[in-house]
């Protein structure tokens, strides 16, 4: 099955990913993973994405496109794949029909903005060893202390609710017209995100075999 993986950012798309990815054992293709991945390799795609990269400007996306080609014609996405991160916007969607992939569904993660907001901004992050808290779901022992090394805990650039919600507006601006797209198609899915991680997952499962 060739899934596309849709949603805001922080609606928890990541999670969702990996529960199909291990329910279907095929693939999650993530944009910026394969883009790593190309320049490592040093593919014909991968030096072209280089060249615009080492100019500080953004990668095309007839580049973008040849990269996610090069990764889909490997063996493992013989079963099928999911698309996480790509495409995100219409003339991306456009190509990836012209390519001739067959997209069999897409499942949209839907969660209102102000949710998404208050679930994102209230993350912090311990300084010194990485690990993750958040103010409402996943305190930490002391207020302000890593519970593992006693590190300070921080706020990211990007959890802050003003880049949440700039990349909130990108998304509905650039991405989310793609719900259009993929329904007039008859392919798209929606699944509304829930509190509970597991319930979002037996809606996503569910989706996938409706």
């Amino acid at each position: 099955m060739n899934l596309i993986l849709l949603g805001a950012p922080g609606a928890g798309k990541g999670t969702q990913a990996e529960v199909i990815c291990e329910h279907l054992s095929i693939p999650t293709i993530s944009t910026g993973n394969i883009i790593r991945e190309a320049l490592k390799n040093g593919t014909e795609m991968g030096l072209r994405a280089k060249s615009y990269m080492d100019e500080g400007k953004l990668v095309p996306d007839e580049v973008v496109i040849g990269i996610i080609q090069e990764r889909l014609a490997k063996d493992d996405c013989k079963n099928g794949f999911i698309l996480d991160g790509f495409p995100r916007t219409i003339p991306q969607a456009e190509a990836l029909d012209k390519m001739g992939i067959v997209i069999d569904k897409v499942i949209d993660i839907e969660v209102e903005d102000e949710a998404i907001v208050k679930r994102m901004s209230g993350r912090r992050v311990c300084e010194s060893c990485g690990a993750s808290y958040h103010l409402l779901y996943k305190k930490p022992a002391v207020e302000g202390k890593c519970n593992k090394c006693g590190g300070t805990l921080i706020q990211r650039k990007d959890d802050h609710p003003d880049t949440v919600k700039e990349r909130l507006k990108v998304y509905h601006d650039q991405t989310e017209p793609l719900k259009d797209y993929y329904a007039k198609q008859g392919k798209l899915k929606i699944v509304n995100g829930q509190e509970e991680v597991a319930d979002t997952t037996r809606l996503t499962l569910a989706a996938l075999e409706a």
